[in-house]
């Protein structure tokens, strides 16, 4: 029988990362956070940043990490990141292509005094290609892999957050390729570099919906495909209270039960995958929602297989009674924040504060342990 997994309130362990050591050069977005999950994990995350640079010790993205302020123009102060990149594990940089070379930190260089060394590294549009050293940020990544032009109403695309780019298709995939090359290089004794491109990763998101549309499943434009608000049977609708809830019943059990619940008992609603009848249906749907409240529907669908959720709130989401019982979301420092994420049965995850560091220190600790 597998173990239990620990609860987020257990008893702060190692983690399945403990004994790793991965250098951070500071930057935006989704280097940090694939750096807050790796120290989450229980790695030791050493972050170089700017003299001055007055990092929230306490922020939710910077927890974990020993922060060292350094000049990385100082040739002294280079030659001792290099000595301790020679005791890393791993390094993660989030600079525009050529930056690192110029700082004499290259993959060449520094793969020639630790040759185990997973050198990861994460950019927009990849380390090659004509745009690789042009600026951008998610929305334009996710613009040009089709991710964006498929998500939002009828009449214009609308960003989801910077969810697609930065964090699933940027730091998700460079948390994956960090942590396959950590494995490979514990078998070949031998490292390389991890190019994570955020619009690889959107891309690669959008495996799915590539086979819809190779297989006639899928149509261009919004608001008419099954999982893009064209179906009534998953969607967003408004209840009287001005709240929403979603609805998500594609199965045709589950449909039943949609049906069941929401009295939709006409012979129309019969044909569920007709897309043609699909813009009458939604309307009829939209008008039954609206006569009752989000907690009226909340004690009518919710717990059943309808496929059913309330849309809350970021302040709303701790509240609820399934994320308050799985402490999804924890304090600390006064500040609500998501739990560490996946769950280990026996290594759970935690989540340690960031310190300040002097990398001499780091260094003369590091060079001890080996």
């Amino acid at each position: 029988m597998l173990d239990k997994p620990a609860p987020q309130s257990a008893v702060r362990a190692s983690g399945p990362l403990a004994g790793f050591r991965i250098v951070e050069f500071a930057g935006i977005g989704p280097g940090p956070f694939a750096c807050m999950m790796l120290a989450d994990m229980g790695a030791e995350v050493i972050t170089l940043d700017r003299v001055g640079a007055g990092k929230n010790l306490k922020g939710v993205s910077t927890r974990g990490r020993k922060v060292v302020e350094l000049d990385l123009k100082d040739k002294t102060a280079v030659a001792q990141v290099l000595d301790l990149l020679a005791n890393a594990d791993a390094l993660i940089e989030g600079f525009r292509p050529g930056v690192m070379e110029r700082l004499g930190l290259g993959p060449d260089v520094v793969l020639a005094r630790n040759p185990k060394l997973v050198y990861g590294r994460m950019t927009g549009w990849g380390q090659q290609g004509p745009l690789a050293n042009a600026a951008g940020h998610d929305i334009n990544y996710i613009s040009i892999t089709g991710a964006l032009a498929a998500i939002g109403t009828k009449e214009k695309p609308v960003p989801p957050l910077n969810l697609v780019g930065d964090f699933g298709g940027g730091a998700l995939y460079l948390v994956v390729g960090v942590l396959a090359a950590l494995l490979e290089a514990s078998r070949s004794g031998k490292g390389q570099v991890v190019d994570t491109a955020m619009c690889d990763g959107a891309a690669s998101l959008m495996s799915m919906f590539f086979d819809l549309a190779a297989n006639g499943r899928w149509v261009e434009g919004r608001d008419q495909n099954m999982l893009d608000g064209g179906a009534h049977f998953y969607g967003v609708y408004e209840c009287a209270c001005g709240h929403f809830i979603s609805i998500g019943s594609i199965e045709p059990q589950f449909y039943a039960l949609l049906r069941k619940h929401a009295g939709l008992s006409g012979a129309e609603f019969d044909a569920q995958m007709d897309r043609k009848a699909w813009p009458a249906l939604k309307q009829k749907l939209t008008e039954i929602f609206k006569s009752k409240t989000r907690e009226e529907w909340c004690k009518i669908m919710e717990g059943t297989d309808i496929c059913f959720a309330p849309i809350l709130t970021m302040a709303e989401a701790p509240k609820h009674p399934h994320m308050a019982a799985r402490e999804v979301f924890v304090e600390r420092h006064g500040v609500t924040q998501p739990a560490p994420a996946p769950r280990f049965s026996r290594t759970p995850s935690a989540i340690r504060d960031a310190v300040t560091a002097d990398l001499g220190d780091v260094l003369s600790a590091w060079k001890a342990r080996e």
